[in-house]
């Protein structure tokens, strides 16, 4: 029996302005580390976070979002984002970066990471986590 708990790390605030992205992300891939089963839920403004093409020159500061594309290479591959908190901001997810891991029992098939999910569907999925964090 696997000794793993399921932690999910909900991101609710934008990419920038604040530490909460930066640190959840952190935080995201030391879980990984340590073989931990991690999933990110990304609601409310949270989901500007993997906006495609983000800029930040003009407001100085680094631009992380780059590092999400890493996430696959830490078995980090449940990435949900709540419809709802797309469709009230004009997203879809062709506005999203396309996040994909490799499936290595498929010959290391890319797969997408990505599920956009209803509210519902994402309360269902808060049940079944060990740990829930909320950034």
């Amino acid at each position: 029996m696997s000794d793993a708990k399921k932690f999910m790390y909900i991101n609710r605030k934008a990419p920038y302005g604040t530490v909460y992205a930066w640190e959840s992300l952190e935080v995201v891939l030391i879980g990984a580390a340590f073989e931990q089963d991690v999933s990110l839920a990304f609601v409310d403004d949270g989901v500007y976070q993997l906006m495609k093409g983000q800029d930040t020159t003009e407001v100085g500061i680094k631009n992380f979002s780059p590092t999400y594309s890493a996430l696959g290479d830490y078995e980090v591959n449940k990435i949900y984002i709540e419809k709802e908190s797309l469709e009230a901001r004009g997203l879809t997810l062709d506005d999203l970066q396309h996040l994909v891991w490799e499936d290595e029992d498929e010959d290391w098939a890319e797969k997408d990471s990505i599920r956009v999910v209803t509210s519902a569907e994402l309360a269902e999925l808060f049940e079944e986590q060990d740990v829930v964090l909320s950034f």
